[in-house]
């Protein structure tokens, strides 16, 4: 008989050959804390990282981490001081972190990115404009130095045919740099309008190739890439997150039911180990279109992908991930914000499930609600001139 103390969001759960002791895994977050030039990660990330691990009785932190999105190669990278997954020095930063989330009894894959047309020419090789499904502008704002001060994205250049079939080699690549560098997995990003979701969205792709049009143009490209990644890991290795309902700018789609539900079952059909959906931005002002436009595409991939499961992601609090785990909605809950300032979250949410155990209510009544330390907004990118970088990144506290 299950035990009402332990929350569902607390039991293991196998994604593909990923064995995660719970189900609040950490969802990648950017933090523009590598080391420069170089976009080298270092030690200060591989102390953030183990903080975050699952720990010995898998009761710590996250069940599985999604490392921060890591550029694939010089011209995917859109951000400042983003870590990068394409040159020797990078893979032996990345091993420093992913040795010590292993000794810290933790999985943790790392999330393969192309920005595409959000970026700026001077993040990009010989100050080049940045690459995009056309030349249409991203109306979008980037840092590009450790003053960490919002610019607009340059107008791209729009890819030629003969050049996207090089990209999927470079995310291939990575993927293998990845797997040198000590990860457990990779997690492809297709979501928040960067590169594979420009191709994927009707709005962003304007192409008369065969790479735009119809649906099957516009996911030719992303599911290339899925096959690559996949020819490297094996599929019950990869992930890949999406964003359905973004409407940044023209970052819109027409029918984002019938696109990424027919995206969802060609990954499951590949047999992909998760996949993880942004659902919405702001629970505090539901998207009304979430109802009807997830639940197909997570019933898409889980029936193509009998070992894939759905992961959840969307300003959840611990008590909306058990419900909607519990009920079926989603298999798994990726947190962002709460694992910046609580390292041990999941600690946390069983000391909440063990105080609600203790309630006269029946404690599946009683809602989840873990203590939780506050996120500082203000640290959340770059590292302060004169300082190391620590605060508001390592410095956030245990739970007693």
């Amino acid at each position: 008989m299950p035990n009402p103390s332990v929350p569902k969001l607390l039991t293991p759960i196998r994604a593909g050959a990923l064995d995660t002791p719970n189900r609040a895994w950490m969802a990648p977050l950017t933090r523009s804390r590598a080391n420069m030039p170089g976009n080298i990660p270092h030690e200060l990330n591989a102390t953030y990282y183990a903080q975050r691990a699952a720990g010995k009785d898998g009761l710590r932190g996250a069940g599985l981490i999604i490392s921060e999105a890591t550029p694939i190669s010089p011209r995917a990278h859109g951000y400042y001081a983003t870590p990068g997954i394409h040159t020797d020095e990078q893979v032996r930063g990345w091993r420093l972190a992913t040795r010590a989330v292993h000794d810290a009894n933790g999985l943790i894959v790392c999330q393969l990115w192309h920005v595409g047309r959000v970026s700026h020419s001077a993040l990009q090789p010989n100050n080049d404009p940045p690459l995009g499904p056309t030349d249409v502008p991203s109306r979008s704002k980037t840092y590009i130095d450790a003053d960490m001060t919002r610019v607009e994205a340059s107008t791209p250049r729009a890819l030629r045919t003969e050049e996207i079939p090089e990209i999927v080699e470079e995310f291939r690549a990575a993927a293998q740099l990845a797997k040198d560098a000590g990860f457990d997995g990779v997690e492809i990003h297709g979501a928040n309008t960067y590169l594979l979701d420009q191709f994927t969205r009707d709005g962003m792709n304007l192409r008369t190739d065969i790479y735009g049009g119809s649906l099957a143009n516009r996911l030719r490209f992303p599911l290339a890439v899925a096959e690559a990644v996949c020819d490297v890991w094996g599929a019950d290795r990869v992930g890949y997150r999406i964003s359905p309902l973004s409407d940044h700018h023209d970052a819109r789609d027409d029918n984002p039911r019938e696109t990424f539900t027919e995206l969802a079952r060609q990954l499951g059909t590949l047999g992909l180990a998760y996949l993880h959906a942004v659902e919405t931005w702001n629970r505090q002002a539901l998207d009304p279109r979430i109802d009807t436009v997830i639940p197909p595409i997570a019933d898409a991939f889980r029936a193509a992908s009998p070992r894939g499961i759905y992961v959840a992601n969307g300003d959840y609090s611990a008590d909306l991930a058990e419900r909607s785990i519990s009920r079926g909605w989603c298999d798994a809950v990726a947190f962002g914000r709460p694992f910046i300032s609580n390292p041990d979250l999941t600690h946390r949410i069983a000391q909440a499930a063990q105080a609600r155990a203790t309630q006269k209510a029946r404690a599946e009544d009683a809602p989840l609600t873990p203590n939780l330390t506050p996120w500082d907004q203000s640290t959340f990118y770059g590292i302060p001139r004169g300082t190391d970088g620590s605060k508001g990144y390592t410095d956030y506290p245990a739970a007693s």
